[in-house]
């Protein structure tokens, strides 16, 4: 199968993993809160959003192994996040539907230092709209929605948003 096809393939199979039956969940809109959750994190932690950030500019990035983009993207985030985060940039990284194994599998040779969650039964992705990955959200220091990218980004755009937001 040319590379095209199979990666029209992906993000079909993707979405279709992602939707579910029934009405879908509404996106957050740009300017308001977003859902509340807690999530455990890749190191056996908790997380409480938006409890444990308030007053950072935050970055949701949706992601699985299977996603043809997360990797790359996951790694051009590492540097942008350690020169944004003694500014207050944070950045979660939510893995959808997968167990922790395959997780911290995809992860240990990424060398990235923000933050991994896991959301393995995809409420939170559900809650929050996703219905592709990579999605990335953009959150200001008071919760609120100010960019959503659905698909790849690349490292100018998403240091540019946070250059805006910090």
């Amino acid at each position: 199968m040319p590379p095209r096809c199979r990666l029209a393939a992906t993000f079909l199979f993707a979405t279709l993993l992602l939707s579910s039956c029934g009405d879908p969940a509404p996106q957050p809109k740009n300017g308001e809160s977003t859902p509340a959750f807690e999530l455990s994190t890749l190191d056996d932690s908790s997380l409480a959003f938006p409890a444990d950030l308030r007053g950072h500019v935050v970055a949701l990035r949706f992601w699985a192994d299977w996603c043809p983009f997360c990797e790359s993207e996951m790694r051009d985030v590492e540097p942008i996040y350690r020169t944004y985060k003694d500014r207050g940039l944070r950045v979660l990284a939510i893995n959808v539907r997968q167990d922790r194994e395959t997780a911290a599998s995809f992860i240990e040779h990424l060398g990235i230092s923000y933050k991994v969650l896991l959301d393995e039964d995809g409420a939170v992705a559900r809650t929050y709209g996703v219905i592709a990955l990579p999605t990335t959200f953009f959150l200001d220091r008071e919760g609120r929605l100010t960019t959503r990218i659905l698909g790849e980004s690349t490292p100018e755009l998403f240091e540019r948003i946070v250059n805006d937001l910090l």
